[in-house]
C-alpha cells in the first residue's frame, strides 16, 4: 500500500489553508467527478480505478518528512501545519463500481465531507479514475474489434513510466484482455502473464531453424515462434512447421505462431495454409505490431486467419485520445448536514454543472436490456410500474416515454464517516462484470464507428433545479450591473 496523500496540486494546499484561516474549514462540501465527453467517438466508458481511489483514501496522512517539506515552501503557517499532522478523511464516498459503462456528466464518484478534507482529494482522484478508465474502455473497443479472438495486452516498455505501465495493465484486464506481458502487473494483480521471444533470440543462434529448436527443447509445452526475422513464408513458417512437427512426434502441443510484420492479413492466410497442409491445424497464428481497435478491425473484415493478438503501444498510451478529461466540481455546500445546491457557470454549455446532491439511476426493459439512464436529485423515486417521461436537457423537444421498466441505482457506498464500508471485488470478478455489463447494451451503442447516442437526460426535478439557479445567478449579475 502506497502514501499517495502528497501527490497533489499546490493549490490544493493553499485553498485549504485559506479555509482554515478565513473560518470555512469546517463547512460540508459534495464534489462530483465525472468526464464531459465520450473518449475515441465511442458509445460508452468503461469506469476503472475505483481500488487505486479507496488505496488512497485509507492511507491518507502527512508523514514527518511530508510536512518538513512543505515548513521549507514558506507558504504555509505552523497552525495548518499542524492541521494536516492530524489529517484523515472522515467523510463519505458514493461510486460507481469499477466495470460499470458509464457516460458523460454521471457521477462517478461523489465525495461528501469537509471542505478541508474533500478539497485535498480531487487531484489524486482525477489522476487514478482518469487513466484507468481511458484504459479500461480502450482495451474493451480492442477486445470488441477482436471479436471473440483473445488479445493480450503488450504495452509496458511504450508505457509512459511504471506506474502507467503497471495500472494499464490492470485497466486493459478489467476492458476484456485475457493476459499481459507485465510481470509485476500479473505477480500485483493476479493478471495471468504471456509471451514469446524476441528477434533478438533468433538472431543470437547460427540459424533460424537452431533458434526454433532451442526455444521447443526449453519450452516444450508452451512453444509459439517468432516467424518474421528473415522471411515470413519461405525461412519462418517453414521451420516453424518442422518444430511443431518434431516436438508433436514426441508428444508435445505445438502452439503456434506469431507474426510481428507485414501484411497479418496475407501472411496469416498463408501460415495457415500452410500449417494445415502440414497437419498442424491446432496451431494458432498470433498477430502484434502497432495493433488497434481500427486496425483489427480492417483486417478480420478482409478474412484474416488470427486467432490471438498482441496489442502494445497504441492501447497502454491511448494514442488516439490521451486523456478523459475528467473534472472534481463542487455540486453543493452546507452546515450540519444541511446542503445548498452550487452551479458553476460558463458561456461554454458542456462546462455548466448539475447542481445538487445526485444519484445515477439505469432503467432496464424485463429482458435485461438498458434502456436510458437518468441523473437525478438523491432524494427522487422512481416507481417501476409507473410510466415515466424523459427528456434531453438540452434539447428538451427530444422526449421518450419509459413503461414496464425496472431500476438500478449506479452509486453505491464506499465510505461512511471515514470507515470503507465497501468489500473490494477481485480483478477477475470486475473483468466477468463488466463483460456481463456490456451485454446488457445494444450492439448499436458498442459500435466501434458512428456509434448510437445512449440517452442520459436529467430528471425534470433536477433541470428544473438548475434552470432556477441560472435564472437567479443571472438577475443577481444584472442587479449589480444596474447598481453600478
Amino acid at each position: 500500500m502506497e502514501n499517495r496523500t502528497m501527490l497533489t496540486d499546490l493549490y490544493q494546499l493553499t485553498m485549504m489553508q485559506g479555509y482554515l484561516v478565513n473560518g470555512y474549514h469546517n463547512k460540508e462540501a459534495v464534489f462530483d467527478v465525472y468526464f464531459r465527453s465520450l473518449p475515441f467517438n465511442g458509445g460508452y466508458a468503461l469506469a476503472a480505478g475505483l481500488e487505486q481511489v479507496v488505496d488512497y483514501i485509507e492511507n491518507l496522512g502527512f508523514e514527518e518528512d511530508d510536512l518538513e517539506y512543505l515548513r521549507s515552501l514558506n507558504i504555509f503557517s505552523e497552525e495548518f501545519i499542524k492541521e494536516l499532522k492530524n489529517f484523515r478523511f472522515t467523510g463519505n464516498i458514493d461510486a460507481i463500481p469499477e466495470g460499470t459503462a458509464v457516460f458523460p456528466y454521471e457521477p462517478l464518484i461523489r465525495v461528501k465531507g469537509r471542505i478541508f478534507e474533500t478539497q485535498l482529494l480531487e487531484t489524486t482522484i482525477l489522476n487514478l479514475v482518469n487513466f484507468e478508465t481511458l484504459i479500461a474502455t480502450k482495451a474493451s473497443r480492442v477486445v470488441s474489434a477482436a471479436g471473440g479472438g483473445s488479445v493480450m495486452e503488450f504495452g509496458l516498455r511504450r508505457a509512459q513510466g511504471p506506474d502507467a505501465g503497471i495500472l494499464g495493465a490492470r485497466a486493459a484486464y478489467i476492458g476484456g484482455c485475457q493476459s499481459t506481458s507485465n510481470v509485476l502487473a500479473g505477480k500485483r494483480y493476479g493478471i495471468p502473464v504471456a509471451g514469446t521471444q524476441a528477434h533478438s533470440w533468433i538472431q543470437c543462434f547460427p540459424s533460424e531453424l537452431d533458434a526454433f529448436r532451442a526455444y521447443a527443447h526449453t519450452f516444450p509445452d508452451m512453444c509459439l515462434l517468432l516467424v518474421d526475422t528473415y522471411n515470413v513464408l519461405k525461412s519462418g513458417v517453414p521451420n516453424a512447421i518442422k518444430v511443431g512437427l518434431e516436438l508433436e512426434a514426441e508428444g508435445h502441443q505445438f502452439l503456434g505462431i506469431r507474426l510481428d510484420s507485414g501484411d497479418l492479413t496475407y501472411l496469416s492466410k498463408e501460415a495457415r495454409r500452410m500449417l494445415d497442409e502440414a497437419g498442424l491445424k491446432k496451431a494458432i497464428i498470433v498477430a502484434s505490431n502497432d495493433l488497434d481497435e481500427e486496425t483489427i478491425f480492417a483486417i478480420r473484415a478482409q478474412g484474416a486467419a488470427i486467432n490471438s493478438w498482441g496489442v502494445g503501444t497504441n492501447l497502454i498510451t491511448s494514442k488516439d485520445n490521451p486523456s478523459l478529461g475528467g473534472v472534481y466540481k463542487l455540486a453543493a455546500e452546507g452546515d450540519q448536514g444541511v446542503f445548498h445546491p452550487r452551479l458553476k457557470v460558463s458561456e461554454n454549455i458542456a462546462k455548466i454543472t448539475n447542481p445538487g446532491i445526485k444519484k445515477v439511476v439505469r432503467f432496464y426493459d424485463r429482458a435485461g436490456k438498458t434502456m436510458a439512464d437518468l441523473i437525478a436529485l438523491e432524494d427522487e423515486v422512481f416507481e417501476e410500474g409507473k410510466a415515466l417521461t424523459i427528456f434531453d436537457p438540452i434539447q428538451t423537444w427530444k422526449r421518450k416515454t419509459l413503461t414496464n421498466f425496472r431500476t438500478r441505482e449506479l452509486l453505491v457506498p464506499i465510505f461512511r464517516e471515514g470507515k470503507r464500508v465497501y468489500d473490494l471485488p477481485k480483478l477477475k470478478g470486475i473483468q466477468l462484470y463488466a463483460h456481463k455489463e456490456l451485454e446488457t447494451f445494444w450492439d448499436e451503442v458498442k459500435r466501434l464507428t458512428n456509434p448510437h447516442n445512449y440517452i442520459v437526460d436529467l430528471s425534470a426535478n433536477l433541470f428544473e433545479l438548475k434552470q432556477q439557479l441560472l435564472l437567479t445567478i443571472n438577475n443577481d449579475i444584472k442587479s449589480k450591473q444596474g447598481v453600478e
